[in-house]
């Protein structure tokens, strides 16, 4: 009998194989894993969003939220640390849309800079002193008080080489207005402004009249002889009560200065017989006709080109 052989047995072989497989299921589960889940990780962020630019400033906008002329101005003025520009187009709006009289305001330091650079400056006074009523020889004064370069058309007068080039403002009634070729002229003549006091009847005014009459005869004896004297006598009396209070009315007078205004085409609104505010530029004098003596000249008239005009308002401020 052969000694006993060892024989290997079946099952470690079984279990070998099922090891081997589940390791092989292990690895491809494993392995399918990230795939698997790749479908519910969150999307990758967004980049930043890009932003809509701000709107661009709208001095219309603006100048419609204010009605009144202080509050309007002083709302422009928030603007200047930002924006000169922006804040520049508020106070134009400002000045178009309400009825702005604020020529102090106007004259604010912190509108220096721009009253003096800005090359429409000069004809925004020229409104505002317009719808101050067109006390130009008063508002002068206030102009000159901050050295702002507008001048009067006396000055210019005076002293031509001086004054030449620059602006001049005048308070001027159109005689005249013609048209030769591409030339277009006004006449104007120099208006200053005052006021006439009188007196206004306030309420309802009382009357009081009463008359009486006096009768008699006186007889006696005279060294003509005897006599009557006889008569009447009738008085009468009026009273009147009233309460007043004074009233000014504004009045122009021609000052006995006159100009010649240089257009760049015939304007049909600036009409004879009516006062406008002119601002123009001081082109010099000019020699005119009529002279009675051939060793003369001729009187001398300014000459100015006019920049803009602006109609007065009725009621003045002081």
């Amino acid at each position: 009998m052969q000694p006993d052989t060892l024989i290997p047995s079946k099952k470690p072989v079984a279990r070998h194989a099922w090891a081997l497989l589940c390791a092989l299921v292990l690895v491809g589960c494993a392995a399918s894993r990230p795939f698997e889940g790749a479908a519910d990780e969150a999307p990758p962020p967004a980049g930043p969003v890009a932003e809509l630019p701000p709107e661009p400033f709208n001095p219309q906008t603006f100048a419609a939220q204010y009605a009144n002329p202080t509050v309007c101005e002083r709302q422009a003025r928030r603007y200047l640390p930002t924006s000169r520009e922006d804040a520049w187009a508020a106070l134009k709006a400002c000045v178009e849309g309400t009825h702005f009289t604020q020529l102090q305001a106007l004259l604010n330091r912190a509108w220096n800079q721009e009253l003096r650079s800005r090359p429409e400056a000069a004809a925004l006074i020229a409104k505002v002193v317009a719808l101050r009523g067109g006390s130009v020889e008063g508002d002068l004064r206030l102009l000159h008080e901050r050295k702002l370069p507008i001048f009067s058309l006396s000055s210019a007068i005076a002293q031509p080489d001086t004054y030449k080039g620059r602006y001049i403002l005048v308070r001027a009634q159109v005689g005249d207005a013609r048209t030769e070729g591409e030339k277009s002229t006004v006449w104007l003549v120099e208006q200053s402004l005052g006021s006439v006091a009188s007196e206004q009847q306030v309420g309802v005014a009382r009357r009081k009249d009463s008359a009486s009459t006096t009768s008699g005869s006186v007889g006696g004896e005279t060294t003509l002889g005897s006599g009557t004297v006889g008569g009447a006598i009738t008085e009468t009396e009026s009273s009147r009560r009233s309460d007043t209070v004074p009233h000014y009315d504004n009045i122009t007078t021609e000052t006995g200065r006159e100009a010649l205004g240089r257009l760049v085409k015939p304007d049909p609104f600036l009409a004879p017989g009516r006062d406008f505010v002119i601002l123009g530029r001081f082109d010099g004098m000019r020699t005119t006709s009529g002279s009675l003596d051939e060793d003369d000249d001729g009187p001398r008239i300014p000459v100015l080109s006019i920049v803009g005009y602006y109609i007065p308002h009725p009621l003045v401020v002081y």
